[in-house]
């Protein structure tokens, strides 16, 4: 992201709404591609994407300027991507219990295929023991941000990052060989 970006989102997060029909043009490629890399299904990671936009908008007034507004906007998108996830499981288990349809729609049976769900589950087990490992493996790992990006938005030491995201690597890695 550029620099008339970061100050538009300064704007916004001081209050300057004119500035969000811009802001949400401007990222929504990036939150697409978020997204997409824990969604597998296109219309699963449009729905993720859709929220992360409506959540931009809604809480850009908690946008601190502290870190980078891409590194904002990252945590949102992957933290989006999760929750749809989760929610796309739920709905899974749900409709399960109820008679089985004579054949599968991909809007609802996404989240039970693909290696990149192997992954989401394996992030589930880590945030259920350890919840503080999760953030900094996903920013880095699947947000691209740097260790010092993910320190400053975390509001943790950098040497804290780093033994996180190795723990983490770690636990998910056992995770991911199990299966």
């Amino acid at each position: 992201m550029n620099e008339d970006l970061e100050q538009l989102a300064a704007r916004a997060a001081a209050g300057d709404q004119s500035v969000l029909p811009t802001i949400l043009v401007a990222i929504r490629p990036q939150v697409e591609r978020r997204v997409a890399k824990f969604l597998p299904y296109h219309e699963d990671a449009e729905e993720a994407a859709q929220d992360t936009l409506l959540q931009v908008a809604n809480k850009i007034h908690t946008f601190k300027g502290t870190g980078s507004f891409a590194g904002w906007v990252t945590v949102v998108a992957t933290n989006q991507a999760r929750q749809t996830y989760r929610s796309l499981k739920r709905r899974s288990v749900e409709q399960s219990a109820e008679v089985m349809p004579e054949s599968a729609d991909p809007r609802t049976t996404s989240v039970i295929a693909g290696s990149r769900l192997d992954l989401l589950e394996a992030l589930e087990s880590l945030e259920s023991s350890h919840p503080q490992l999760v953030q900094p493996l996903v920013l880095r790992d699947l947000g691209s941000l740097t260790y010092a990006e993910i320190a400053d938005e975390l509001d943790v030491p950098l040497g804290t990052v780093k033994a996180r995201i190795h723990q983490a690597r770690k636990a998910v890695a056992e995770h991911l060989t199990v299966r």
